[in-house]
């Protein structure tokens, strides 16, 4: 089973297709969303309803951050162009559509897998998982023997062993990378449509069951295209400027 792993999605349209036509061209026989929906990017209606589709033909999807806070309203701390582009995605959806945010689950466990956002150890709490400390919490608060998450927009994988030797590294696409079941591992796909890691390229994940092995992508898309429809949309300059550059 080949298993594409795409997150923080991110209201890119031109993102989200390219890496869904990266997943299919590659063989993805299922697909799981991290979450991250909307927020920044000019198209949530769009990628809400192609998310739909997918979890209607068998996807699993989590809840993320800034979904919650498109249907729940935002936090106290979260920052002002965030909350101003939450507030605005807010007015572009439907009721059908924020109905579908609002039910999606924190977390998704699926035999010796767990689908979650942020972490593990608190999905609703959004702590990020920045340096090897977190992932061990995370690692530590599940059985499962792989965890997949976002929130985090940089590609990284962690791992586990079963005396504590704990590892880390920073992925090379297209490279698979073995991930034998005497370990935990924890992946990070890498956002698909606000990568921040300086490199503008769509960022998902594969991981293929049968080879027992997870390969990290880099897609590249109309970035510019996607930051017009944020300066055209009114949204603020910045996250059209972070499209290009991936900062």
């Amino acid at each position: 089973m080949k298993t594409a792993v795409i997150t923080d999605l991110h209201a890119n349209r031109e993102a989200v297709e390219a890496v869904l036509d990266s997943a299919r061209s590659q063989g993805a026989q299922r697909f799981v969303l991290l979450g991250d929906f909307v927020g920044y990017g000019a198209d949530p209606a769009w990628v809400v309803d192609e998310v739909r589709q997918l979890v209607r033909q068998g996807a699993m999807a989590v809840m993320g951050n800034h979904d919650q806070a498109v249907v729940r309203g935002a936090s106290p701390n979260i920052r002002p162009d965030a909350r101003y582009v939450d507030e605005w995605t807010r007015s572009q959806l439907d009721a059908a559509q924020l109905d579908f945010l609002a039910s999606l689950p924190m977390t998704q466990p699926h035999g010796d897998h767990f689908y979650v956002h942020a972490n593990a150890w608190s999905p609703s709490g959004w702590d990020y998982i920045q340096a090897r400390a977190d992932a061990m919490r995370s690692l530590h608060a599940t059985d499962a023997r792989y965890t997949f998450c976002g929130h985090m927009h940089e590609p990284k994988l962690y791992n586990l062993s079963s005396t504590g030797k704990a590892g880390d590294f920073v992925p090379t696409p297209g490279v698979p990378i073995p991930v034998p079941a005497h370990r935990q591992w924890l992946v990070i796909p890498g956002s698909a449509g606000q990568p921040r890691d300086g490199n503008p390229a769509a960022c998902w994940a594969m991981f293929d069951e049968t080879a027992g092995a997870v390969t990290f992508h880099r897609v590249p898309y109309d970035h510019e295209s996607a930051g017009a429809k944020i300066r055209a949309a009114n949204l603020p300059q910045r996250l059209a400027d972070r499209l290009e550059d991936g900062h």
